[in-house]
Protein backbone atom coordinates (compact mmCIF):
# COMPACT_ATOMS: atom_id res chain seq x y z
CA UNK A 1 0.00 0.00 0.00
CA UNK A 2 1.43 3.27 -1.05
CA UNK A 3 0.51 6.88 -1.52
CA UNK A 4 -2.07 8.88 0.33
CA UNK A 5 -4.83 6.31 0.71
CA UNK A 6 -5.31 2.74 1.80
CA UNK A 7 -7.66 0.59 -0.25
CA UNK A 8 -10.29 -1.76 1.09
CA UNK A 9 -11.29 -5.04 -0.51
CA UNK A 10 -13.79 -3.24 -2.78
CA UNK A 11 -11.14 -0.79 -4.05
CA UNK A 12 -12.55 2.24 -2.25
CA UNK A 13 -9.97 4.64 -0.88
CA UNK A 14 -9.78 5.25 2.85
CA UNK A 15 -8.09 8.29 4.32
CA UNK A 16 -4.84 8.49 6.19
CA UNK A 17 -4.11 10.53 9.28
CA UNK A 18 -2.15 12.98 7.13
CA UNK A 19 -5.13 13.40 4.76
CA UNK A 20 -7.57 13.96 7.62
CA UNK A 21 -5.26 16.50 9.29
CA UNK A 22 -4.78 18.32 5.98
CA UNK A 23 -8.55 18.45 5.47
CA UNK A 24 -9.07 19.64 9.04
CA UNK A 25 -6.45 22.36 8.67
CA UNK A 26 -7.96 23.57 5.41
CA UNK A 27 -11.43 23.55 6.98
CA UNK A 28 -10.25 25.66 9.90
CA UNK A 29 -8.57 28.19 7.60
CA UNK A 30 -11.58 28.30 5.25
CA UNK A 31 -13.80 29.02 8.27
CA UNK A 32 -11.50 31.54 9.97
CA UNK A 33 -11.06 33.78 6.92
CA UNK A 34 -14.79 34.46 6.37
CA UNK A 35 -15.21 34.93 10.13
CA UNK A 36 -12.47 37.56 10.06
CA UNK A 37 -14.04 39.20 6.98
CA UNK A 38 -17.33 39.61 8.83
CA UNK A 39 -15.84 40.75 12.13
CA UNK A 40 -13.17 43.16 10.81
CA UNK A 41 -15.19 44.46 7.81
CA UNK A 42 -12.16 45.29 5.63
CA UNK A 43 -14.28 45.25 2.44
CA UNK A 44 -17.66 46.44 1.26
CA UNK A 45 -20.62 44.23 2.20
CA UNK A 46 -21.19 43.04 -1.38
CA UNK A 47 -17.55 41.99 -1.79
CA UNK A 48 -17.60 40.27 1.58
CA UNK A 49 -20.70 38.28 0.65
CA UNK A 50 -19.15 37.13 -2.62
CA UNK A 51 -15.96 36.06 -0.83
CA UNK A 52 -17.93 34.18 1.82
CA UNK A 53 -19.81 32.24 -0.86
CA UNK A 54 -16.48 31.47 -2.57
CA UNK A 55 -14.96 30.18 0.67
CA UNK A 56 -18.10 28.09 1.28
CA UNK A 57 -17.70 26.43 -2.12
CA UNK A 58 -14.03 25.76 -1.40
CA UNK A 59 -14.95 24.25 1.96
CA UNK A 60 -17.49 21.95 0.29
CA UNK A 61 -14.76 20.77 -2.10
CA UNK A 62 -12.35 20.16 0.80
CA UNK A 63 -14.96 18.06 2.62
CA UNK A 64 -15.83 16.09 -0.51
CA UNK A 65 -12.19 15.28 -1.28
CA UNK A 66 -10.61 14.85 2.16
CA UNK A 67 -13.49 13.46 4.23
CA UNK A 68 -15.90 11.81 1.78
CA UNK A 69 -13.04 10.59 -0.47
CA UNK A 70 -15.02 11.26 -3.63
CA UNK A 71 -13.19 11.16 -6.92
CA UNK A 72 -13.78 9.89 -10.44
CA UNK A 73 -12.52 6.40 -9.58
CA UNK A 74 -14.48 5.65 -6.41
CA UNK A 75 -17.26 3.10 -6.94
CA UNK A 76 -16.79 3.13 -10.69
CA UNK A 77 -17.63 6.83 -10.96
CA UNK A 78 -21.19 6.42 -9.69
CA UNK A 79 -20.63 8.61 -6.64
CA UNK A 80 -19.45 11.45 -8.86
CA UNK A 81 -22.47 11.02 -11.15
CA UNK A 82 -24.78 11.07 -8.12
CA UNK A 83 -23.08 14.24 -6.84
CA UNK A 84 -23.42 15.98 -10.21
CA UNK A 85 -27.10 14.98 -10.45
CA UNK A 86 -27.72 16.27 -6.93
CA UNK A 87 -26.04 19.59 -7.73
CA UNK A 88 -28.15 19.98 -10.89
CA UNK A 89 -31.39 19.29 -8.97
CA UNK A 90 -30.41 21.73 -6.20
CA UNK A 91 -29.51 24.42 -8.77
CA UNK A 92 -32.86 23.95 -10.55
CA UNK A 93 -34.78 24.10 -7.25
CA UNK A 94 -32.93 27.20 -6.04
CA UNK A 95 -33.17 29.11 -9.31
CA UNK A 96 -36.84 28.19 -9.73
CA UNK A 97 -37.68 29.24 -6.19
CA UNK A 98 -35.83 32.53 -6.63
CA UNK A 99 -37.62 33.16 -9.93
CA UNK A 100 -41.05 32.45 -8.42
CA UNK A 101 -40.40 34.67 -5.38
CA UNK A 102 -39.15 37.52 -7.57
CA UNK A 103 -42.17 37.39 -9.84
CA UNK A 104 -44.59 37.08 -6.93
CA UNK A 105 -43.01 40.14 -5.39
CA UNK A 106 -43.19 42.22 -8.57
CA UNK A 107 -46.57 41.06 -9.88
CA UNK A 108 -48.65 40.56 -6.73
CA UNK A 109 -47.70 43.58 -4.68
CA UNK A 110 -49.90 46.64 -5.23
CA UNK A 111 -48.14 49.57 -6.88
CA UNK A 112 -46.86 52.17 -4.52
CA UNK A 113 -48.77 55.37 -5.15
CA UNK A 114 -47.81 58.72 -3.75
CA UNK A 115 -51.27 60.00 -2.80
CA UNK A 116 -51.90 62.42 -0.06
CA UNK A 117 -54.21 61.27 2.69
CA UNK A 118 -57.36 63.48 2.90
Amino acid sequence: MSGDAHHAADGAAHGTLRGYLTGFGLSVVLTAIPFWLVMARPLAASHTAILIVGFAVLQILVHVVYFLHMNRRSEGGWTMIALIFTLIVVAIAMSGSTWVMYHLNTNMMPPHEMRSVP
